[in-house]
C-alpha cells in the first residue's frame, strides 16, 4: 500500500489555495472556453445520509481572478455528486454526474448552455450498483465504474484489504445497461483517448491504469494492457495532446485513516503519463505534497499553464500555475 515509501515534496510552479468548497473530488475542463466544472460534496454524506447536499461549481480559468460559482443551486431533490464527465459534439454540450441519491444511485445529465447547467434526465439501473466515475461517450451514452462488486459494508472492506478484483465497468447505450469490463481491483476514474478507440480505467488498489480497446458500435471493452504505477490511482483527465493526468494516493492506508478522520493528513500526488507506441509509457511525477497544503489529491486537470488539483475530503482545491 506504499506505507514505507520515502516521499519528497516538489512542484515546479506556484499555487493558490481555493477554499469553501467541501470535497472537490472531481474536476473536468471544457478546453474550448476554459470553464472548469468542480464536483463538490461532503464525502461522509455522499451516500445520501448527510443533511448537507452537494453541488457542481463552475470555475472560469480565463478570468483574471476566478472564483467558484454554484451551477446547480436549483437542482431539485437530493444531490451528492461524485465523478463527472463532459461531452461535446456538433453543438451539443452535456455534463454527466454521478449522484449518490438515497435508495438508488443515478447518473444526472445536464445541458450546458452559456456556462449554466440545465437538468435533462436521470438514469438509474440495477447494474449501476456502486458508481464512482462516469465517462460520457454520446448525448445519452456513457460508461460508469462500480468501485465494488459487493453491496454490504463487510464485503466492500474485504474487497479493499484483500485487493479482490470484483469491481467492473458498465455501459449505458441510451436505453439499457450492460457489463463492459470485469475483474478490476477497485475501479475508480475512467476516461478515453481523443480518438475514442481506447478507454482508461483506474484500478486504485491494483496500483495501475487498465487500458481497453473500445468497440464503437457495441460499446464492448477488450483488455489491452496495464500501466503499472505503484500508487493508488484515482481520477484520470486527458489533455489535448493525449497525455493522462492522474490524481493519486501514494500511501493507501494513510488515505484510509484520512477518510475516517480528515484532520489526519494524507499525501497528494499528481502523475503525467504519456503513452508511446511500441515503447513503455513515460511517467512523470509533477506534484507531490505530504498533505500539509492539500490532502488526498483525487484529480488533476490542466488547461494551458494552469493545473487544478482536487481532493476527496477537506474544503479546498489548488489552482496551480506552471
Amino acid at each position: 500500500a506504499g506505507e514505507f515509501k520515502r516521499l519528497e515534496p516538489h512542484f515546479a510552479g506556484s499555487w493558490e489555495v481555493k477554499t469553501g468548497i467541501p470535497g472537490p473530488e472531481d474536476i473536468t475542463i471544457d478546453h474550448r472556453n476554459g470553464l472548469a466544472f468542480v464536483s463538490s460534496d461532503l464525502r461522509p454524506g455522499a451516500r445520501g445520509s448527510g443533511p448537507i447536499r452537494g453541488d457542481v461549481y463552475g470555475y472560469d480559468l480565463n478570468s483574471p481572478d476566478p472564483e467558484p460559482v454554484n451551477l446547480t443551486r436549483d437542482f431539485p431533490g437530493p444531490f451528492h455528486p461524485h465523478g463527472i464527465s463532459l461531452y461535446s459534439e456538433a453543438g451539443c454540450t452535456r455534463l454527466f454526474v454521478v449522484n449518490h441519491r438515497p435508495g438508488a444511485d443515478g447518473i444526472e445529465i445536464f445541458d450546458v448552455e452559456e456556462g449554466r447547467l440545465y437538468h435533462l434526465r436521470t438514469i438509474e439501473g440495477r447494474l449501476l450498483s456502486n458508481p464512482n466515475d462516469v465517462l460520457a461517450v454520446g448525448p445519452q451514452c456513457f460508461y460508469a465504474t462500480n468501485d465494488h462488486g459487493s453491496i454490504t459494508s463487510l464485503g466492500k472492506t474485504l474487497e479493499d484489504y484483500l485487493r479482490l478484483p470484483r469491481s467492473n465497468v458498465v455501459y449505458f447505450d441510451g436505453s439499457r445497461f450492460t457489463v463492459a469490463a470485469r475483474g478490476i481491483r477497485y475501479a475508480n476514474g475512467i476516461n478515453w483517448s481523443s480518438g475514442g478507440r481506447s478507454v482508461y480505467v483506474a484500478s486504485t488498489t491494483g496500483l495501475r491504469i487498465r487500458v481497453y480497446r473500445r468497440d464503437e458500435a457495441t460499446g464492448a471493452l477488450t483488455f489491452d494492457r496495464d500501466v503499472k504505477l505503484r500508487t493508488g490511482v484515482d481520477n484520470i483527465e486527458v489533455d489535448p495532446s493525449g497525455s493522462l493526468w492522474v490524481g493519486c494516493h501514494p500511501k493507501l492506508l494513510t488515505f484510509t485513516k484520512h477518510f475516517a478522520d480528515p484532520t489526519l493528513p494524507s499525501p497528494s500526488q499528481v502523475l503525467k503519463i504519456t503513452l508511446r507506441p511500441q515503447r513503455p509509457p513515460l511517467v512523470e511525477e509533477i506534484f507531490l505534497d505530504l498533505g500539509e497544503t492539500l490532502s488526498a489529491s483525487s484529480v488533476a486537470a490542466v488547461y494551458r499553464d494552469v493545473m487544478l488539483i482536487g481532493a476527496v475530503m477537506g474544503d479546498r482545491f489548488l489552482d496551480c500555475r506552471f
